[in-house]
């Protein structure tokens, strides 16, 4: 678009602490593996509530949101020894303020990989994005997203009719530094 430049942030593949587990943008080029991602997880999607959108999505809505760019935001696969195990995203809200989203095939959930993969994105996003501020919203009776973020060091910050928000300081404020 002439008249409008915006800075173009290479994102790197980023490494977790668990073997073979790493993040990558996601892009149309994986089109075919995420809709097959999706598909396999429809009611594993939809089980809390959540996602409704995404489980309905056919694959030419699935192509077509990897189309689009998200730039402030990150949209990131969760790749495990090559495969698309699940999605990551950080999203630019009001930065330095960011949201932060994240499902995992059914078959990858219990073994600690979406607490690897949010960890090194969040990560990623204060040190390279100046994040100071993450929040998250998990509906009622996801309790295994909820663990997630208490892992990663979240706090409830309200709880509304159908969702918890969850929030994380990533830098104190300068009132704290002393």
């Amino acid at each position: 678009m002439a008249g409008r430049h915006h800075e173009t942030r290479v994102f790197p593949e980023l490494a977790t602490d668990v073997a073979g587990l790493t993040l990558r943008v996601l892009a149309a080029e994986q089109a075919d593996e995420y809709y097959a991602l999706i598909d396999r997880n429809r009611e594993h999607l939809t089980q809390h509530g959540d996602y409704q959108a995404l489980a309905a999505s056919d694959y030419e809505t699935a192509r077509a949101e990897l189309l689009n760019d998200p730039h402030p935001s990150l949209r990131c696969g969760i790749v495990l020894h090559g495969a698309l195990v699940g999605r990551v995203d950080l999203v630019a809200v009001n930065p330095p303020k960011y949201g932060l989203g994240y499902w995992l095939d059914h078959d990858a959930t219990g073994h600690g990989y979406a607490t690897a993969a949010c960890r090194v994105l969040i990560e990623y996003g204060a040190t390279e994005l100046g994040a100071t501020d993450v929040f998250a919203g998990v509906t009622h009776g996801n309790g295994k997203s909820g663990a997630v973020l208490t892992r990663l060091g979240f706090e409830v910050a309200d709880v509304f009719e159908t969702y918890t928000r969850y929030h994380r300081a990533l830098i104190a404020p300068p009132s704290q530094l002393q």
